[in-house]
């Protein structure tokens, strides 16, 4: 089968999304199917184009125009399907639904080419509440379009429990995992701490807030407290820094707690620097505050990359995957600070086995996930 995988955007080293996708890429090849990849994205010389496996398809040029011609013609993904011999089109969601849209996936639909979108976050329009104003524009945008759109498709891809979405029917797969990409954890500890990581490009959702409000309230309420170091992996916006509303944010909570010794930011880190902080850590934190986007139901990638690392780990939403495993701490999914001494209890009460954790997701690798979604499409 000769599949096309369609991303509306560009791709970039750093980023944890762009990763996922060329692994969902190779699991799909991994399964023998011929897969080939549609992104958008600029040339060396600013030209705004389209391409499939890094060749050009469509030169939409410079300017304001070519930034509209690029969201409304999809023409050329069309002929490049019918052209190739495309029999399948795996989309995913860019919150992009458009008359264009929903005409690009018709066509798709009256020449035999079954295709699919994957919503990376379901609900998702409650993330949009701190997004800019042309961001929240687009998205009322996607709300008037998105169920004609997914009607000319087979299914919806989620990550969550829902069996509809947008008045389609959904193929429910979990996020997967790379194995070859993420070292097993080595426990190398630096000194008599506790060292705690989280590793994420951080947003309100995280709830890493409600993680520092309760190593504040630890410091305040216990006696002979260990020594814990949370360290912060990953770029954090200024709303989450510093607050907005309803929210303190993480360095108002530091300073408000005088705790400034116990929290590490390091940015963004990569490779042997990634696994040094890994390695020194004994216990790893998930989102503790999906709630703040509605949803409950989710499977994380994040979930999955730590325990592929072989490392326990807390969070807060329901993961069906993981709930009943024994090196999980589940967190309240509401506004409550973390109850610190409950995972220090955990931790000292224990022997964790990496090997043992990352044999509990080899079912999760992608090449299962995405065979799955071929096979119910």
């Amino acid at each position: 089968m000769k599949i096309l995988f369609l991303v509306y955007h560009g791709f970039s080293e750093v980023s944890g999304i762009s990763k996922k996708i060329h692994y969902q890429v190779k699991g799909l090849r991994e399964n023998g199917y011929g897969v080939h990849l549609c992104y958008y994205d600029f040339d060396a010389n600013g030209h705004r184009c389209r391409y499939v496996d890094d060749k050009v398809i469509k030169d939409y040029g410079t300017g304001a125009l070519a930034g509209l011609r690029q969201r409304i013609d999809f023409d050329c993904i069309y002929d490049y399907c019918k052209e190739n011999g495309i029999q399948f089109v795996y989309a995913r969601c860019f919150q992009n639904a458009s008359p264009f849209l929903i005409r690009f996936f018709k066509k798709l639909k009256k020449s035999g080419i079954k295709a699919v979108t994957e919503i990376p976050t379901y609900p998702y329009d409650q993330e949009f509440e701190t997004f800019s104003r042309q961001e929240r524009l687009g998205l009322k945008i996607d709300q008037m379009f998105r169920n004609r759109l997914y009607r000319q498709q087979s299914a919806v891809v989620t990550f969550s429990d829902a069996e509809t979405i947008f008045g389609q029917r959904t193929i429910r797969i979990s996020n997967g995992v790379d194995f070859d990409s993420i070292p097993l954890h080595h426990f190398q500890p630096v000194d008599d701490a506790l060292h705690f990581i989280g590793v994420a490009e951080v947003h309100l959702w995280h709830g890493y807030d409600r993680l520092i409000a309760g190593l504040g309230e630890y410091y305040k309420k216990v006696e002979n407290p260990r020594n814990i170091i949370f360290h912060i992996v990953g770029d954090i916006d200024p709303f989450d820094l510093y607050g907005q509303g309803d929210y303190p944010g993480i360095q108002t909570l530091i300073d408000q707690y005088g705790i400034q010794k116990h929290v590490v930011f390091h940015g963004q880190l990569f490779g042997e620097e990634l696994n040094k902080v890994f390695n020194q850590s004994c216990f790893a934190i998930g989102s503790l505050a999906r709630h703040r986007s509605g949803i409950t139901y989710i499977k994380t990638l994040k979930n999955r990359e730590y325990a592929t690392r072989g490392i326990p780990f807390i969070y807060s939403e329901i993961d069906s995957d993981f709930e009943n495993k024994s090196y999980i701490v589940k967190a309240k999914p509401d506004e409550s600070p973390i109850d610190v001494q409950q995972i220090v209890d955990f931790i000292e009460s224990r022997h964790f086995d990496p090997a043992e954790i990352r044999k509990t997701v080899e079912n999760l690798t992608w090449k299962i996930q995405m065979k799955r979604v071929v096979d119910e499409a």
